[in-house]
């Protein structure tokens, strides 16, 4: 067992990147690239806010922040005040107006977006924390359908919070191993991500010990989960689409051979797609057969591994599955009862277009993209769309999710408030504005992103935010 400084690198492992490594990089660059801290980088939430007003609102701050060439939304960031408040109790990114995401893993999604590919119907076959499952919305600009699995159980919530958080409304999260689709929903996407899991081998920068219980045959194993994976988003594609596998290991066995061994299986029906013009400096990772092999030295990034597909015609289909999804428990509202809703969420500034549909179960109310509607009855979906009300005997009571998808940045019920105010907000506490709104119902909002819907009792306003959501310690840039 090698070790570097902090960094474990075990000898089997060094000796499978020199086969791996191109004659071009050198194992020493390797070696010193794994043992420096990572950049820290973000990504700007374009359903929140414009790059050049998000780059305008923080010029004051005087972080650093260096364009990601992949990603014209991406950004190294270097802050002076990093111990004092960390990026994620910003007020940007409590709003969602950025979403803090590793440079590296802004790659697969722009591949699978690249050459003006715009899909209407998506699949992020293993989508938790959401980091790629939020760049694809951005990019879909919220339309269409996205299909977001995550096979963890824990990290499902951690994927919805971090899809309402960005003002999503266009996904559905489903709860299952990956293997399932391909006979489950034959050829019903446009696009398909497969950020495969892997041996983790280009983490070491964030991770010093990921590789501690490193193995080749581990690696045997993982490639075979792999090789199933890919085989059955390869029949979740519809013909004409296009299949993104990446992964953040380094290893040619869970990479290239995976691939390889796709298209040795369906050779009739894909085609590799070179990554060669990407971005401006990709030749530098490419590949002979036109992935993208990224070492950690060569963008000074965490280590990974692209390769883009496309599928130029059918196959054959995996057999039918079995099991029942049960009765979907939602019904669409009536024409009159819809016309109700909208009218009332109108009245608390809320608004939508026609790409999302009323539904209802019980006493909630759902809006759902007419997108969705195909897959009704074909899997089981633990959460879609947003929620939008709860139905009470005075009216509908507002869902936050809502509030933050569709209130928009120029309400015309917005009511913006002091960085004290928000903080306050944040922190779960009703707010004593300095100054009293007139209406009794208002959208309150901080740098003009709606943080939640108040009610004015008196000359305060009622804190609604969701109690999980509650922040305590240092918020924004002042102290507790």
């Amino acid at each position: 067992m090698a070790q570097f400084g902090s960094v474990c690198l075990p000898e089997a492992f060094l000796d499978v990147m020199r086969e791996a490594m191109p004659a071009g990089l050198a194992m020493n660059d390797f070696i010193a690239a794994c043992q420096r801290p990572l950049r820290r980088s973000i990504r700007v939430n374009t359903l929140k806010i414009s790059v050049a007003d998000f780059l305008a609102q923080v010029a004051p701050y005087g972080w650093q922040l260096t364009p990601v060439p992949w990603c014209p939304e991406g950004f190294w960031i270097e802050r002076d005040d990093e111990d004092a408040l960390p990026l994620g109790s910003t007020a940007e990114h409590l709003s969602g107006q950025f979403y803090i995401q590793e440079a590296s893993s802004m790659l697969p999604v722009a591949a699978l977006f690249a050459d003006g590919n715009t899909p209407a119907r998506v699949m992020d076959v293993a989508a938790a924390p959401g980091s790629k499952t939020t760049q694809i919305a951005a990019l879909m600009q919220n339309q269409g359908f996205i299909l977001a699995n995550e096979y963890s159980a824990s990290r499902v919530k951690v994927l919805h919070a971090n899809i309402s958080r960005c003002g999503i409304h266009n996904v559905g999260l489903t709860h299952f191993d990956g293997r399932v689709f391909g006979a489950a929903l034959p050829e019903q996407f446009n696009a398909i991500l497969l950020d495969a899991p892997c041996s983790g081998e280009g983490v070491v920068r964030k991770d010093p010990d990921a590789l501690r219980n490193w193995s080749p045959q581990s690696n045997q194993e993982i490639a075979a989960t792999q090789r199933e994976l890919i085989e059955s988003a390869f029949h979740a594609l519809a013909p004409g689409g296009t299949l993104v596998y990446s992964t953040c290991t380094l290893n040619r066995e869970e990479n290239q051979e995976t691939v390889r061994w796709l298209l040795a299986r369906y050779p009739q029906a894909v085609e590799v797609l070179s990554l060669e013009a990407l971005f401006p400096g990709a030749d530098a990772a490419l590949t002979e057969e036109g992935f993208l092999h990224v070492f950690p030295q060569i963008y000074d990034c965490e280590g990974f591994f692209v390769a883009r597909l496309r599928k130029t015609a059918s196959v054959e289909p995996l057999p039918a599955p079995t099991y029942k999804v049960g009765a979907f428990p939602f019904t669409p509202l009536k024409t009159r009862e819809a016309q109700a809703v909208i009218a009332a969420a109108r009245k608390v500034g809320l608004e939508w277009d026609e790409t999302l549909e009323l539904w209802q179960r019980d006493k909630e109310i759902w809006l759902f993209p007419q997108a969705f509607t195909p897959f009704i009855g074909k899997v089981r979906f633990s959460r879609t769309g947003i929620r939008l009300a709860e139905i009470h005997n005075k009216g509908y009571r507002w869902q936050h999710e809502a509030v933050v998808a569709l209130a928009g940045s120029d309400n015309p019920l917005a009511f913006e408030l002091t960085a004290e105010e928000a903080q306050e907000w944040y922190r779960g506490r009703d707010v004593w504005p300095q100054t009293v709104p007139d209406a009794d119902d208002v959208i309150v909002t901080f740098q003009h992103q709606p943080l939640g819907l108040a009610k004015k009792v008196g000359s305060r306003l009622k804190n609604n935010y969701p109690r999980e959501l509650v922040r305590d310690g240092v918020l924004f840039s002042a102290p507790v």
